[in-house]
């Protein structure tokens, strides 16, 4: 692998990087009366406006060549096929199979997965309409009311985000709950006001050995056989989201309510499988499909667009810019959108479990930065939060302002003034209020003299700061699918261009392999002479409190 930095691609953006970093998007507007509409990309109704980016015609051309010269697209095109690009883990990374509509084959190994998949899709539509029309009955038979996911990580946070976003789409009949943490307030805060008779819970584990989830699992099925007084009841009120068929059937659960996936679909990649069964229990299996739908279509984009008129390559390389060239160490996500509440905490989990990486994918350490810290709020909220830091702090934020054009619930003019704030914002980032217009408002407000010059200082704002809008007509299910899949396929561009494998996860593990040494020591069953001094001081401290 040819180190990055010493590609001319990236020597060229280097030197391009220093006579432009300087340049303010104020002047950058001036000099070009049309940068607005030269920087608008579209599909169908999704525009993703970079024309609030510090850089040029120049940089992305130049980023182009960085692209090219790094073989994006000969591994896209390796991703489609099915090839094993997870290359620690020797596994296709094919999560594209699982929303393709298309009809086309899709392989690993020889072998096209799309029977399977769409036979797994089949008996989900059944489960799905059994449960929502009341034909899966309890176990005393009353209808089911309530839907518990049990999960952790990808097999919640996708799934909890969209059930969440598309609540518009569900019904009052059904309702959908989440419980990830092990910690076990979770769990009874969720089941506190619950009727077990009328409670379905999916237990969502590839391996069905997860810790966290076994062991919330195991706590609701004793809260259903507590309360309902019988084993049997176990195989009525809890399904399992698996591969795993020997765990599954000792836990209790008939293997017949079992709906598997593969080892090519990554977790935090997973929503579009059977780990989607919560959202399709909540809105039911058509919209999960148009929300499938409107995921392909950004993937026939992302696979068959020229690479500059590409929306995920065009984001992602904005983004190498941004991390790279222009040393921004964070990325915010900014969804003008309630619905959208979950949305910045989903991506953390699929753009920093994916690249953040120090290692190449042929085991050299990078010396480059990779992937920035993600982090975001709906807005407004996040505009009385730490929007402070972004007009007048000292750090560089590149933000991602996300907003539909129009509202699914709509109420008055609320969504009016919410647009309003979004575009305000955007350009107050890019902008900023000079010397003068500070100087001619404090005038405005009867200011002079020494009291005007004391006051200055705190009315000024920089502005260049960095911000892409992206604008579509509704937040819809096929709207909602579009979305999340341009962000995978950013995730994608920028891991190969930073030489990285984005779908393995090995810093996950290291804590949960102490905490296996840890757990005992805390349970009276070992004693931790094993475990560091300051693990084991902790851990006293811990013991005598609980004494």
């Amino acid at each position: 692998m040819t180190d990055l930095t010493r590609m001319a691609a990236w020597e060229a953006l280097e030197l391009h990087a220093g006579k432009h970093r300087d340049r303010h998007l104020r002047e950058l507007f001036t000099a070009d009366a049309r940068r607005a509409q030269r920087f608008a990309f579209r599909l169908d109704d999704l525009l993703v406006d970079l024309s609030k980016q510090r850089l040029s015609s120049e940089t992305l051309a130049l980023l182009l060549e960085l692209a090219r010269a790094t073989d994006l697209e000969a591994w896209r095109d390796a991703m489609f096929r099915g090839e094993r690009i997870n290359t620690t883990e020797d596994r296709a990374v094919l999560h594209v199979a699982l929303r393709n509509r298309s009809g086309r084959p899709m392989q690993v190994d020889g072998q096209d997965v799309m029977p399977d998949v769409l036979a797994v899709l089949e008996r989900l539509e059944r489960f799905t309409g059994d449960v929502r029309e009341g034909r899966w009955l309890g176990h005393t038979g009353a209808r089911i009311t309530n839907v518990v996911n049990i999960g952790i990580g990808g097999s919640d946070l996708g799934p909890a985000m969209v059930t969440e976003a598309l609540w518009p789409y569900g019904t009052a009949d059904l309702r959908v709950h989440f419980v990830s943490n092990v910690d076990d307030s979770h769990l009874q805060q969720v089941c506190r006001d619950l009727d077990p008779a009328e409670t379905l819970f999916i237990v969502a584990s590839k391996t069905f050995t997860t810790d966290e989830t076994m062991t919330n699992a195991r706590s609701a099925r004793s809260w259903l056989v507590e309360r309902l007084g019988d084993e049997a009841a176990v195989a009525r009120h809890m399904v399992a989201v698996s591969t795993n068929e020997e765990a599954v059937r000792a836990f209790g659960i008939d293997p017949d309510a079992m709906f598997g996936f593969w080892d090519w679909v990554g977790g935090r990649y997973s929503l579009w499988s059977a780990i989607g069964l919560p959202i399709m229990l909540a809105v039911g299996y058509p919209r999960f499909v148009e929300l499938l739908d409107g995921a392909h279509a950004m993937d026939e984009h992302f696979r068959t667009a020229p690479l500059a008129e590409n929306l995920p390559v065009l984001l992602g390389l904005v983004g190498i810019w941004n991390r790279n060239f222009l040393g921004a160490g964070t990325h915010a996500i900014l969804p003008y959108d309630q619905r959208l509440a979950r949305l910045a905490a989903y991506l953390q989990q699929a753009d920093m479990e994916s690249n953040g990486k120090s290692v190449r994918r042929d085991g050299h350490r990078v010396d480059y930065a990779t992937g920035p810290i993600l982090f975001g709020e709906p807005g407004t909220n996040s505009q009385h939060s730490f929007f402070q830091l972004l007009h007048q702090g000292t750090e560089l934020v590149p933000a991602d302002f996300i907003v539909a054009a129009r509202s699914t619930t709509a109420l008055g003019d609320h969504h009016l003034r919410l647009l309003a704030n979004c575009l305000a914002q955007t350009e107050a980032l890019a902008f900023g209020k000079t010397p003068e217009e500070a100087r001619h408002e404090l005038e405005a407000q009867g200011l002079t003299g020494e009291a005007l010059e004391a006051m200055l200082p705190h009315k000024l704002f920089a502005g260049n700061q960095p911000t892409t809008t992206i604008v579509y007509d509704e937040l819809t299910p096929y709207a909602l699918g579009r979305l999340l899949a341009l962000y995978e396929h950013v995730i994608f561009v920028q891991g190969q261009i930073w030489g990285l494998n984005s779908y393995d996860q090995w810093g996950v593990e290291l804590g949960k392999q102490l905490a296996k040494r840890i757990l005992p020591v805390l349970q009276g069953e070992a004693d931790g002479q094993d475990l560091p001094p300051p693990t084991r001081a902790l851990i006293e401290e811990v013991l005598q409190r609980r004494r």
